[in-house]
């Protein structure tokens, strides 16, 4: 139909010349409204997720389950596929629902509570320690943070409660931890800091301006750049870029979100990390290979080899 939005998967794009990590990614979502790669109607598997990403030079992806279904399948899935390692947590806009919080979003938004936010609060945040534990295939808490996009009061209130809960469980474990930050630089940098952030801090898909940058590279944190930095309108977040050293940057699809440029709007998947590690290089003035080199040896000082 004239007109009709473009679901297709974008196409492969050019092999990148040293192997990288999607730092960060949730395998477990299907692509609102794509089906498979070969165009029928189911989404693509698990192993053809992981050999498209394989052909572009995308061999490792760090699997992310920010809620206890998806915390259960991570656990599973990471234990059969070798090229994921696994991280879990409850996400922020997770936590006010397991603790009973129905505040009527700012923008008008109803709490949607799943079967799964029955689980009381701390219920769960046991549910998601034992699980990081009792695998060493999860190298990762998170994702973890403050989203007050659409928080009220009490939302907020709980939400920083289980982000320090998540902190002290990176600390405990010996883990990385991944922050996801939506409208709350400031209150997760405040956190952070009063709390002691792990020694190995990620702030995924980094979204703070050049200012926020060089904070967090003063503080030894590491960043992690989606699609995002490929929008047009993204100037901030390319002058935050180059704000940070190589050896604290890293690099990941967030998929199936925020699928990069020029393919907007299309699902997205791993092997798109290969798209957007180039329009890094490119932003940086850097040597490609070195980028991806550099990208590898970081993602396993953050998460160990595997």
């Amino acid at each position: 139909m004239a007109g009709s939005r473009d679901r297709s998967w974008p196409p492969l794009p050019e092999p990148l010349p040293h192997p990288v990590v999607d730092d960060h990614t949730h395998l477990d979502h299907p692509a609102p409204g794509a089906g498979g790669f070969g165009g029928g109607s189911l989404p693509p598997t698990l192993a053809e997720q992981v050999e498209r990403a394989v052909l572009v030079g995308v061999t490792r992806m760090v699997q992310i389950g920010c809620d206890l279904p998806a915390a259960r399948w991570t656990d599973a899935v990471v234990r059969q596929e070798p090229a994921l390692l696994g991280g879990v947590a409850l996400h922020p806009n997770e936590v006010p629902l397991h603790a009973g919080v129905r505040e009527v979003a700012p923008d008008g938004l109803q709490p949607d509570p799943r079967e799964h936010h029955a689980v009381p609060l701390d219920d769960a945040m046991a549910e998601i320690a034992a699980i990081a534990a009792g695998n060493d295939r999860i190298r990762v808490v998170g994702e973890t943070g403050l989203d007050f996009f659409r928080a009220g009061e009490e939302g907020r209130r709980v939400q920083r409660e289980a982000f320090r809960a998540h902190i002290a469980l990176a600390k405990e474990l010996g883990l990385a931890l991944q922050i996801h930050d939506r409208d709350a630089h400031a209150d997760v940098v405040e956190v952070l800091l009063a709390d002691g952030a792990p020694d190995r801090t990620v702030f995924h898909c980094f979204s703070g301006d050049a200012a926020m940058a060089r904070l967090c590279v003063e503080q030894g944190w590491y960043l992690s750049f989606a699609g995002t930095v490929t929008f047009g309108a993204a100037t901030g977040l390319r002058e935050a870029l180059r704000e940070v050293p190589l050896g604290l940057l890293q690099v990941e699809t967030d998929a199936p979100y925020l699928t990069p440029h020029p393919h907007r709007g299309r699902p997205n998947a791993p092997y798109l990390t290969a798209a957007t590690t180039r329009r890094l290089a490119a932003e940086l003035d850097v040597d490609l290979e070195h980028l991806c080199r550099t990208l590898w040896s970081t993602a396993e000082d953050l998460y160990g080899p595997w």
